[in-house]
């Protein structure tokens, strides 16, 4: 028998795969931006004062990322602890989080800066899943209901922090740079820098260990339940962001049109998140979920098999763009900044386009891998 890999195998939801695939193509958009849209030096390409409408627009988009992907992790744990048990689930999330930190130190970094060791070490998204599925493996021992408590607390409650800012000669700086605050961690060859401080993300794993006995119930009841939470979401967002106080360091300002006052309303705090940010893109993704549950499985077979390898996708996309990158600035293919440039937000879309074929091909294969060799170091990837 000939399997198919765009076909949801037994034991596995295919909407949370496809979910999760969805998000993993609008991260490729994202990090084609990021190599190659270098010249355009934005400290921040939602900083609405110097960055085109769509190049923000385009960011803005891949905001549903992180969240969703962190939040869909801990759903999978879940789903894993009612197979397996909850030590397994836990050994499971333990190792695995190693293993993640473990590449983001190694592989990951490599392709980002061409460095074995860069002299700057960015602890980016890999390394934020890992560190939440560390501290998920120890939490998931909490009752269900503390846990929920414990996720709504540091999901939004965490602003409340904003105002320790420790400087790098203060004690706890370092720890606090990797919970909190963004910050640089001294090295021997550099400095390392804490991109995604793992607080927040911390609660957005633990609110998804918790949504996973819904999974067990009737499909319908599960999709008015997923709607009704992320209805209640987005009202918070709505509420919390019109009242431009507390849940978002950055409050948001009126524009010349309303097109940029949306633009301004939407441009929440993602470094670390927001309570408003993770109102937003949560709402957004249960609001998805619920809505790949509804839709015809035939229709989203494509995006499952991009989601049935997620960190395979990761690591290969990351070099892919590398190569990419390496192969233009080899063949002299320069922009007057003196590197390879795209030109607009609308082809930074094309190439993702254009890329998505190949990695689609790639992801197909590896999960025909993983359901035909059944090898535990698969079950990484």
């Amino acid at each position: 028998m000939t399997l198919d890999p765009t076909s949801a195998p037994a034991g596995r939801i295919g909407a949370i795969d496809a979910l999760r695939g969805f998000v993993m193509l609008l991260m490729l958009v994202d990090h084609v931006r990021d190599v190659f849209y270098l010249h355009a030096h934005l400290r921040d390409p939602m900083d609405l004062g110097v960055t085109e409408t769509g190049l923000a627009m385009t960011r803005l988009t891949s905001h549903l990322c992180a969240p969703v992907f962190i939040l869909l992790t801990g759903l999978s744990a879940s789903l894993y602890a009612g197979k397996h048990g909850t030590g397994a689930a836990s050994r499971f999330l333990l190792t695995r989080g190693l293993f993640l930190i473990g590449l983001e130190l190694t592989l990951v970094n490599l392709a980002w800066t061409g460095h074995i060791l860069p002299p700057v070490l960015y602890l980016q998204v890999i390394w934020a899943i890992g560190l939440g599925m560390m501290a998920l493996a120890g939490l998931l021992w909490l009752p269900r209901p503390a846990l929920a408590a414990v996720a709504a607390l540091v999901m939004l409650g965490h602003n409340l922090l904003d105002g320790i800012v420790l400087a790098p000669d203060q004690a706890g700086y370092t720890l606090w740079s990797i919970l909190h605050q963004r910050g640089l961690l001294a090295l021997p060859w550099g400095v390392a820098r804490t991109s995604y401080p793992v607080l927040p993300w911390i609660g957005v794993a633990a609110a998804g260990y918790v949504l996973g006995p819904w999974f067990a119930i009737a499909p319908e009841a599960r999709r008015r339940r997923l709607l009704a939470l992320a209805a209640a979401a987005l009202a918070g967002f709505t509420v919390l962001r019109g009242l431009n106080g507390y849940g978002d360091p950055v409050p948001w300002q009126a524009g010349s049109t309303l097109g940029t006052t949306i633009l301004s309303f939407l441009n929440v705090t993602k470094y670390p998140p927001s309570a408003d940010f993770l109102l937003l893109t949560l709402g957004l993704g249960l609001w998805l979920l619920a809505l790949f549950e509804a839709l015809p499985a035939a229709r989203l077979a494509w995006l499952r098999v991009f989601g049935g390898a997620p960190l395979f996708f990761y690591l290969v996309h990351l070099w892919l763009l590398r190569g990419l990158y390496d192969l233009a600035f080899a063949a002299g293919l320069t922009g007057p900044s003196g590197k390879v440039e795209l030109g607009s937000p609308a082809q930074l879309w094309l190439v993702a386009l254009v890329l998505g074929p190949p990695l689609y091909l790639a992801c197909r294969w590896m999960v025909g891998l993983k359901r035909r060799a059944k090898h535990p170091i698969l079950s990484y990837l």
